[in-house]
């Protein structure tokens, strides 16, 4: 998103403005699961938050929701502490962040690459903690910091293993993914 020049008073209130909708967007998103806007909308309400911070570094926040990934646990389950943060993808919109994108990997590998593109699947990201081969916790994101821990529900899942017998499995490991429910499995569902 171009950066256009605006009085500091007025990028103030503005990013005040900004970090309200987005925290209200947030919470309808991911505790009402009542969203008003589509991803698109929130995604440039937060891009232009993140132009805001960027070029009026005196109003950033350190509880903005830039400052978070994710969403906020859900008071129903146990909250675990990540003991690595689980980062987020950045969205783009626009053919100049991909070029930039591109510039800056081939800058980090000095040599030439490929890209594989695929369709973005949104579910809820996991963090999967095994033992000896053997499923002991499931974590959502969360905030990147502390997630849910749902590993009862993740047993329910049967393309999740809840023990891996495999030749050289390190004693302890994380598995991190996405999981979502396909369309037939969701028409499925709403049939019951």
């Amino acid at each position: 998103m171009p950066f256009i020049m605006i009085p500091e008073q007025e990028a103030q209130k503005r990013i005040e403005f900004l970090v309200g909708e987005i925290n209200k967007h947030n919470n309808l998103y991911y505790q009402q699961a009542q969203p008003l806007i589509s991803d698109y909308e929130f995604d440039l309400l937060l891009a232009e938050l993140i132009g805001l911070e960027k070029n009026f570094p005196q109003f950033l926040d350190p509880n903005s929701p830039t400052q978070r990934v994710g969403g906020s646990v859900i008071r129903e389950f146990a909250s675990v502490k990540h003991k690595v943060p689980m980062l987020s993808l950045d969205n783009t919109y626009s053919e100049g962040d991909l070029r930039d994108f591109d510039r800056r990997v081939q800058k980090g590998l000095n040599q030439p690459c490929e890209y594989v593109c695929e369709l973005k699947i949104d579910g809820v990201s996991i963090s999967l903690h095994y033992e000896k081969g053997k499923l002991v916790s499931a974590v959502t994101r969360g905030d990147g910091v502390q997630g849910d821990e749902v590993t009862n529900n993740v047993k329910t899942i049967s393309t999740i293993p809840v023990r891996i017998k495999a030749a050289n499995v390190p004693d302890v490991f994380e598995a991190r993914g996405e999981i979502f429910m396909p369309r037939a499995g969701f028409e499925l569902m709403n049939r019951y």
